[in-house]
């Protein structure tokens, strides 16, 4: 039983990709709608497009190549070039060892450039400046749509 049902589970496996993939293959190939007055240009540029180009269609370069011993000349320049800028970058000392001496230093830059008054407001200040404009910006309370009430006929004191 178990051996007739391996070849079944597989064919049945394969028919399930098969449908599956069929399905996408429409897709693939769409049609154009030829009652659109547009459809004769559509199928011209697609049928214009639907075949890649050959390498032969591509156009040859003026340059001839160069010998394999002149880009192996190259090669080895650029190397050499690299290793010498290697050295360099290597020699150079850098300044970002001691975060705390260069956030003094950020800071005393900072701290030398004068500010203007206008712009040196404590936080209390920023605080209600804020509000205010809060306060500023709230819509104003709705209008009443309810009618008033009919005024009451007023009796005669007695």
């Amino acid at each position: 039983m178990k051996k007739m049902m391996r070849p079944m589970l597989m064919a049945g496996a394969v028919l399930g990709m098969a449908s599956g993939l069929s399905a996408c293959v429409a897709s693939f190939d769409p049609q154009t709608d030829a009652s659109s007055p547009l459809a004769p240009r559509v199928q011209a540029m697609v049928d214009a497009h639907r075949t890649y180009p050959r390498w032969e269609d591509f156009p040859r370069s003026s340059e001839p190549v160069p010998p394999p011993a002149q880009v192996a000349q190259q090669v080895n320049t650029l190397r050499a070039t690299g290793g010498a800028l290697a050295n360099e970058v290597s020699t150079l000392q850098w300044t970002n060892g001691d975060p705390a001496a260069l956030e003094r230093e950020v800071a005393a830059r900072v701290s030398a450039v004068p500010v203007s008054p206008d712009a040196a407001r404590t936080a209390a200040e920023l605080d209600a400046y804020a509000q205010a404009l809060r306060d500023r910006a709230k819509a104003p309370p709705p209008i009443g749509r309810t009618p008033a009430p009919p005024p009451q006929p007023q009796t005669a004191p007695q």
